[in-house]
């Protein structure tokens, strides 16, 4: 792995995760005050959730051939690993341009000449042998091989290689980072959809509660111990119920395409198992160190590969304002007569030149690159800044999130139990008239909300685990 590169200017230190992070001369940023949490403090356990492989991390069968198939067909990280062999191409156009350029030339040719030209006089009165003129037309014919070379006095020929094998290794940590965003899309769908069928299910059950109870009105109006309106209000909670049944369904039938689209496959049934998501229980999860996400963060890697290739461009445009050296040189036959080509040493030719260029007058686009290299190369210390930042960010908030949602759950799960309580409660008092129909009804809405948001907070919950996973670089290797 390429050696961290680390900007130190004006004297300032900019310290971000326990590592020194790069500075440019013009500007001088203040240390962020963040709070590191108890987690995530340099003093922690080393052990590094991220170092587990996906197929260890995700117990679910049916979520592990989802990625599985996904890795496999998903189009657009297909598209990263096309752009990875355009980048692997780029490092052999590189070096070649530093190796010998060896070509071998073939050719024939027909020449007449002007007689009252000084060189058409010349050939009037020379013979190739004596007794026999100058042909008119004369051929020609020439075969042999001819090499170029520019030697890289200055390294700008290697740096750009070198900066190509920087892209290189940027755009196969993009893939890594595709492939870590792709794994945590998709099992956060997949348990979206768990909780819609879950939601689904509560739905149809409050729909049969509902149904009783609206029945048990009308036998009540019969007896005269209940009023129309009251019917028409149970009737109208039933059909709000059932409508909520068909807007869940289209979300499960978008959720679906959403899974089927990010696996690289057409419309069809996801098959999972969603009785058993309301008893997921996420694991424990290790943070490491802060200094491990320089390692397994992917994006991080990226970044640091780009400022590598940055800091490279600007020594192969800072040489270009020195002078290059080249070498050509050739060797072959050739002769008027195809007979004579191989007869040597009057028909062999060969050369050797060497030459030294340097830009002396008009020099503003050599200087225009250079100058752009240096901004693109402090716009790469400032990307490599803000991605560790991000990922700091990220798993801080990821770590107090299912911490948080750990906690909001255990009480949604008490409110549903008493809600859940109160609808049998409710209609007992009803029944007794010792409660009103609008207490009933209140009870029966307030219990269905109470369970939709207790799926929600365990989809949160399992999202909050899928996430920190991926803030912490996990996925990929």
């Amino acid at each position: 792995m390429i050696k961290r590169i680390i900007y130190i200017s004006l004297g300032v230190a900019f310290m971000l995760l326990a590592v020194t992070s790069c500075k440019t001369p013009s500007v001088i940023e203040k240390t962020p005050n963040t709070a590191v949490p108890e987690s995530f403090d340099s003093s922690s356990d080393t052990t590094n959730t991220a170092g587990v492989q996906w197929q260890e991390f995700f117990t679910d069968p049916y979520l592990n051939a989802l990625i599985d198939t996904a890795l496999g067909n998903n189009q657009e990280l297909n598209i990263i690993l096309q752009e990875i062999a355009v980048s692997k191409n780029e490092i052999q156009a590189k070096k070649g341009e530093y190796l010998p350029s060896v070509d071998i030339r073939a050719g024939a040719g027909l020449d007449k000449v002007g007689r009252y030209t000084s060189r058409g006089a010349s050939e009037a009165t020379t013979d190739i042998k004596p007794g026999r003129e100058m042909p008119e037309p004369l051929p020609d014919f020439m075969v042999g091989a001819f090499a170029s070379w520019e030697a890289d006095i200055w390294g700008k020929l290697h740096n750009g290689k070198r900066a190509a094998v920087a892209r290189y290794l940027s755009s196969v940590e993009g893939k890594n980072f595709m492939v870590t965003n792709l794994i945590a899309e998709i099992a956060n769908s997949y348990y979206e959809l768990l909780a819609l069928d879950n939601q689904l299910a509560i739905v149809k059950r409050n729909i049969k509660i509902q149904s009783d109870a609206l029945e048990i009105v009308k036998l009540q109006k019969s007896a005269a111990k209940a009023t129309e309106l009251a019917v028409k209000k149970f009737e109208a909670e039933v059909f709000h119920t059932k409508s909520l049944q068909y807007d869940i369904q289209q979300k499960i039938t978008e959720a679906e395409n959403k899974v089927n689209f990010l696996v690289g496959r057409f419309p069809q049934p996801v098959l999972r198992d969603a009785e058993a998501f309301i008893d997921l229980v996420p694991k424990q999860v290790q943070a490491g160190l802060p200094a491990q996400l320089l390692d397994n963060r992917p994006d991080i890697r990226q970044a640091e590969m780009e400022l590598a290739a940055a800091k490279l461009d600007v020594k192969v445009a800072k040489a270009r304002f020195y002078p290059s050296v080249g070498i050509s040189a050739g060797i072959g036959f050739q002769a008027f007569n195809p007979s004579y080509l191989i007869k040597t040493p009057e028909s062999l030719l060969y050369s050797l030149a060497g030459d030294l260029a340097a830009p002396l007058i008009n020099r503003n686009e050599i200087k225009a690159t250079y100058k752009s290299a240096n901004s693109k190369q402090i716009q790469a210390v400032y990307n490599y800044e803000k991605t560790i930042l991000n990922a700091y960010v990220e798993v801080t908030n990821q770590l107090a999130k299912i911490k948080n949602l750990e906690k909001s759950y255990g009480l949604k799960e008490q409110e549903v139990q008493a809600l859940t309580t109160s609808i049998n409660i409710s209609g007992d008092l009803f029944k007794s008239a010792r409660a009103d129909y609008m207490e009933v009804l209140m009870t029966q809405r307030d219990a269905l909300e109470s369970k939709f948001d207790l799926v929600e907070t365990k989809m949160k919950q399992m999202n909050a685990f899928v996430n920190m996973y991926q803030a912490l670089g996990g996925g990929w290797n």
